[in-house]
């Protein structure tokens, strides 16, 4: 068969849901062409333990190249989607145009600020490496200067930790920081009084983990509590100039250090394709996760809006992702087949999120419970879905290590 007649697949986004229907056509009689702005994928879930020293980059990311170096009908080319021709169904990406029998635009989200410039030009996130990388140098540079700092007032503020969001990356990125400063920054600054150190989590609404079932809301706030967090409810923050907080009530809180967690929007890309968009910028597909007027064009992951059975929009979660990249292929397969594509119906695999050493709160089978079972359950369900048996080889040891002697071996302060 010549190679130049198979239909040609373009894959825009090598995350979560970009890797489901690149691995889900390895065998179907296409070409495909996977384009992603990084030469690697992100295990995106972990980019909190790169922030706080637990982990490093290289043992939650691996390269795209090696990871389809078997896939003969694959082809990967690094470089970022300037703008998309549906009508004549090419994409451009630095210069060059790739024409397309179907796109998938597995594009992502990105940091939502809600406006709040001084917020996004002062505050740290959780997006990509560089942004772990560089709060990981902040929190280990804190601490040296906290170390000499002879000021008592402005050591306080140094060591005043702020994390904005109450939702799962929120909480498991406050309960990491507070364990990194208990059992490791401890030892590591034996003659400094770490009785001033606050973590402090602000969440704008009345609970912590709002999605989540009332009996994990308060398992997870009384296990934050337990780990020195200050949790903060129906704190809304207006302003972060670099050196305080200002909630909406008009208080303030001397901080050099907020950590970001409180929102997520669909790429900025989507704001160019001049289709319907809800919130967050989503484009708003049809049930076969569809543009409407593009039936070709097929958008998944944390950029498309989809409704559930209860009217409530799917979340932005890795499962979501994965899912929709496996039933995108198998659509796509119907469809060359001349056959009707199915409707898409996530199936909730349950909820997870882990605050820390030997805590986590899970609701799997219809069973709520927190603790050590749910933290066990988060560690291996976490190495399973990483890439690469070296990976989940570095991590397990890594964890292993850091479990039994509360040690973070990764306490560098890199060059940005």
């Amino acid at each position: 068969m010549n190679i130049r007649k198979l239909p040609h697949i373009v894959i825009v986004g090598a995350g979560f849901g970009g890797m489901e229907v690149a691995r889900n056509l390895k065998n179907a009689p296409v070409q495909i062409t996977l384009i992603d702005r990084h030469n690697y994928h992100l295990f995106q879930p972990l980019l909190y333990q790169v922030a706080i020293a637990g982990l490093v980059p290289s043992q939650i990311a691996y390269p795209l190249r090696t990871i389809f170096r078997r896939q003969k009908n694959l082809t990967f080319q690094m470089g970022e989607v300037t703008s998309i021709d549906f009508e004549s169904r090419y994409v451009k990406m630095d210069g060059s145009i790739i024409a397309y029998d179907h796109l998938i635009l597995a594009v992502g989200g990105q940091t939502n600020f809600f406006g709040m410039s001084s917020v996004e030009q002062n505050g740290f996130q959780l997006k990509d490496i560089q942004s772990a990388v560089n709060t990981r140098n902040h929190l280990l540079k804190i601490f040296e200067d906290a170390s000499r700092e002879a000021d008592a007032e402005k050591r306080r503020a140094m060591l005043t930790f702020v994390v904005v969001g109450g939702g799962p990356t929120g909480v498991e990125t406050a309960g990491a920081l507070a364990e990194l400063i208990t059992h490791v920054m401890a030892k590591d600054y034996p003659h400094m009084s770490l009785k001033e150190v606050r973590v402090l989590l602000l969440e704008a609404g009345n609970s912590v983990m709002p999605a989540y079932p009332e009996e994990l809301r308060k398992a997870t706030f009384d296990l934050l509590r337990s780990k020195k967090v200050e949790v903060m409810l129906n704190a809304k923050l207006t302003n972060y100039n670099g050196q305080r907080v200002t909630l909406a009530n008009g208080e303030t809180i001397a901080t050099q250090t907020l950590i970001w967690t409180a929102g997520v929007r669909a790429s900025e890309i989507t704001d160019r394709l001049g289709v319907q968009q809800a919130g967050s910028g989503r484009v708003r597909t049809d049930a076969y996760l569809r543009i409407p007027s593009h039936p070709e064009v097929f958008v998944i992951g944390d950029a498309a809006y989809l409704e559930n059975g209860n009217g409530q929009p799917l979340p932005m979660l890795s499962t979501v992702a994965i899912q929709q990249g496996k039933v995108t292929a198998q659509n796509i397969q119907k469809i060359l087949k001349g056959q009707k594509p199915e409707p898409f119906h996530y199936k909730d695999p349950g909820l997870l999120a882990t605050i820390g050493r030997n805590a986590a709160v899970a609701r799997i089978w219809g069973l709520s419970f927190s603790g050590f079972i749910a933290w066990v359950i988060w560690v291996f369900l976490h190495i399973y879905r990483l890439i690469g048996f070296r990976n989940r080889l570095l991590v397990l040891i890594n964890w292993a290590w850091e479990y039994l002697f509360y040690e973070n071996q990764v306490r560098l302060i890199t060059k940005e």
